[in-house]
């Protein structure tokens, strides 16, 4: 046990091995992404959806219309705000932050109130 916690602390020291850190803006995309496979994107997209969205939704969309048509989802921006995520992603891996800020944000802009 000793062996195995040297070895993998000279490791780390070394470089050799790193920890896994989530940036603010991984887990950003984690989210979106959850919201994008979510049953209601499924509603939205007519695709179906891959997992239940997250804990705290809502179990059916709320009625009405949303006050701003803007926000109104469409497979449309959905699919633009998928290839954002994936610019977003790149963005992150290279370690610009600020400009995977940007492009979530843009994201988020598209894919508007999800059901």
């Amino acid at each position: 046990m000793r062996i195995t916690i040297a070895v993998t602390t000279a490791l780390l020291a070394a470089g050799v091995i790193t920890p896994a850190v989530a940036t603010p803006c991984a887990e950003q995309i984690a989210t979106i992404e959850r919201r994008l496979d979510s049953t209601g994107a499924a509603s939205v997209t007519g695709s179906t959806g891959t997992q239940t969205g997250s804990p705290r939704a809502l179990p059916t969309p709320p009625g009405g219309q949303p006050s701003d048509p803007s926000v109104k989802p469409d497979p449309q921006k959905i699919a633009q705000a998928r290839d954002l995520i994936a610019k977003a992603r790149e963005q992150d891996k290279a370690g610009k932050a600020d400009a995977c800020e940007d492009t979530m944000t843009q994201a988020k802009t598209l894919i508007g109130a999800l059901p």
